[in-house]
């Protein structure tokens, strides 16, 4: 099993050393070109959600990223410090989850409806000192498992 962590300031140029290691671990792991396309997509918009939130309310505190690959796929968690998303989520596919203030018109958390209808296995995790998304992409079968391309499986 690989293991990749990041800690980021809360800057929005990082989204993109984010994705880059993210896609780098994805290819690692010989997930399929689709699956990398939709992996783009979500580190992006988990970044910058966390990002934002970070950059509102935690400045100070970097982002957490932390991929992991093994036998059966790959792991992607997100951990921000912003403040929680509420008591209770509402529905992921319904729409956004309440944000601590109320103010829905400004809720990064429409990333999170984003998330659901893009990655099969998501899930959102509240905590008091904020939220970490984790995302699960399986390997496709026939593959082998990490460090193996299509290539080399050919």
């Amino acid at each position: 099993m690989a293991l990749v962590e990041l800690l980021l300031s809360p800057l929005p140029s990082h989204v993109r050393t984010a994705r880059l290691v993210v896609l780098a671990a994805a290819r690692r792991a010989g997930l399929d070109d689709g699956l990398v396309d939709e992996i783009r997509l979500a580190v992006s918009e988990a970044t910058s959600r966390a990002v934002a939130l970070n950059a509102r309310h935690a400045a100070e505190v970097p982002v957490r990223i932390r991929v992991t690959d093994d036998p059966t796929g790959l792991t992607l968690a997100v951990t921000d410090a912003g403040p929680a998303a509420g008591p209770a989520p509402r529905d992921l596919s319904a729409g956004l989850l309440a944000d601590s203030d109320g103010d829905d018109d400004a809720d990064p958390d429409i990333a999170l409806a984003v998330l659901s209808g893009l990655v099969d296995e998501v899930d959102v995790e509240l905590g008091t000192a904020g939220t970490t998304v984790t995302m699960r992409w399986p390997l496709p079968p026939g593959s082998s498992g990490p460090g193996t391309t299509a290539a080399a499986q050919s």
